[in-house]
């Protein structure tokens, strides 16, 4: 059985030891003090950058107050002139992302066996944890009271997690709730799961809606994620639809959005390594874009280091794909921009895979961060277009679009 990892500081001069959890992966903080309304944001904000977590036993609201505050000082630092060189911007760009969120991850709070916060004017937090979590947490031994007792093992009734990923957690169970609309659904919503990716960004979906079917008799949909793309194609007309993906949270996901929709009947979700078994006359993909490592569970959506699931795909695809059948992939051209993936790879992997291009649709982004002149990345983000490749075995005629 795996143990939770396991924190200690000294509280009262007693010491205390707890669960740690992070859903992020972040490791548990090796020095922990105790933080309260007194706390200043500055002593805060300099402990944090020493690498000392700070346990909040203040008001909740306060403690959301001093996370802004602590915030705010790590983005008025002075600025260092973007390099010319955009692949060097992007490594820095998410070298700062890292660094904020590792000390802004430094303000803990507990959670007792409840998933409840004991911390006055806290909110009920209970049902988004159930959700992120599951429904219990593991017994891990008999709860520590001080002195010898607290070196037998960590106290079983509490907790401790990171603010800042407390509020995620409930930042995705209102979207949750409230879901996605979809154009391509007929503005019906997705309602997305914690550490599954949101289709806020509708371009690809717009893709995928518009695309001339090869078929309406079968599709497979590698890595279905929210399920989305498997949704229109089931409302599109295609008559059975097999759904992949290997994270438990996304098959969850996909099952009740599907069901949700009215097209449960059409879409049968396993669970799968890229492809189920048999061939298709239809098989889609979008695969993360961006070749590099994720930070958190819903990174995995985007980052994908060495482009393993993309050249999964490809490689597989001519095994899976009936003789006159069509494979679409679904990528944005960001990592060619940002100097991670040169044009020609792609390309490429297409031939060595024993493919060809049979065409493509390109879709230009309207989410906000394209036309934000101050984004360190605009240059790339500016430029992105979002592709449909509909690819056939190499056998097939087609038209080189190069």
């Amino acid at each position: 059985m795996n143990h939770p990892p396991v924190v200690e500081w000294t509280e009262a001069d007693q010491p205390r030891s707890a669960r740690w959890r992070s859903e992020n992966g972040a490791p548990p903080p090796r020095r922990i003090v105790i933080a309260d309304d007194r706390t200043k944001a500055d002593d805060a904000y300099r402990l944090a950058c020493e690498g000392t977590a700070l346990l909040w036993r203040g008001d909740f609201h306060n403690a959301r107050q001093l996370l802004t505050a602590m915030a705010r000082r790590i983005d008025r630092r002075p600025r260092k002139t973007p390099p010319a060189d955009v692949t060097q911007a992007f490594h820095l760009h998410r070298a700062a992302q890292n660094h904020r969120a590792r000390i802004l991850g430094m303000l803990l709070v507990p959670l007792d066996s409840a998933f409840a916060v004991p911390l006055h004017r806290a909110p009920d937090v209970r049902e988004a944890c159930i959700r992120a979590y599951g429904p219990g947490e593991p017994d891990c031994g008999e709860a520590a009271t001080g002195g010898e007792a607290a070196t037998e093992g960590p106290d079983p009734t509490t907790t401790l997690v990171s603010l800042r990923e407390l509020l995620a957690l409930i930042g995705a169970n209102e979207w949750r709730k409230k879901g996605v609309e979809i154009p391509a659904l007929g503005g019906d919503r997705i309602h997305p799961h914690y550490g599954v990716f949101s289709p806020a960004r509708g371009e690809y979906i717009d893709l995928v809606a518009e695309a001339p079917l090869p078929t309406e008799e079968l599709a497979f949909d590698i890595g279905t994620g929210t399920g989305v793309l498997a949704s229109v194609l089931a409302r599109r007309g295609v008559r059975r639809i097999v759904a992949t993906d290997q994270d438990p949270r996304a098959l969850a996901c996909a099952r009740e959005n599907t069901a949700r929709l009215g097209v449960a009947g059409q879409v049968e979700v396993i669970e799968a390594d890229l492809f189920p078994a048999g061939r298709a006359p239809l098989v889609v993909c979008n695969p993360p874009w961006v070749p590099a490592k994720p930070t958190s569970p819903v990174e995995h959506a985007v980052y994908d280091p060495g482009n393993r699931m993309l050249h999964g795909f490809l490689n597989g695809l001519a095994d899976h794909l009936t003789p006159d059948g069509e494979g679409w992939l679904i990528l944005s051209d960001l990592a060619e921009h940002l100097g991670l993936r040169p044009h020609t790879e792609l390309l490429d992997a297409f031939a060595q895979a024993g493919l060809t291009v049979l065409g493509r649709l390109d879709i230009t982004p309207r989410h906000p961060r394209a036309r934000d002149t101050s984004d360190p990345l605009h240059v790339a983000r500016a430029a992105e277009v979002t592709s449909l490749w509909r690819l056939g075995l190499a056998d097939r005629t087609a038209s080189d679009p190069r």
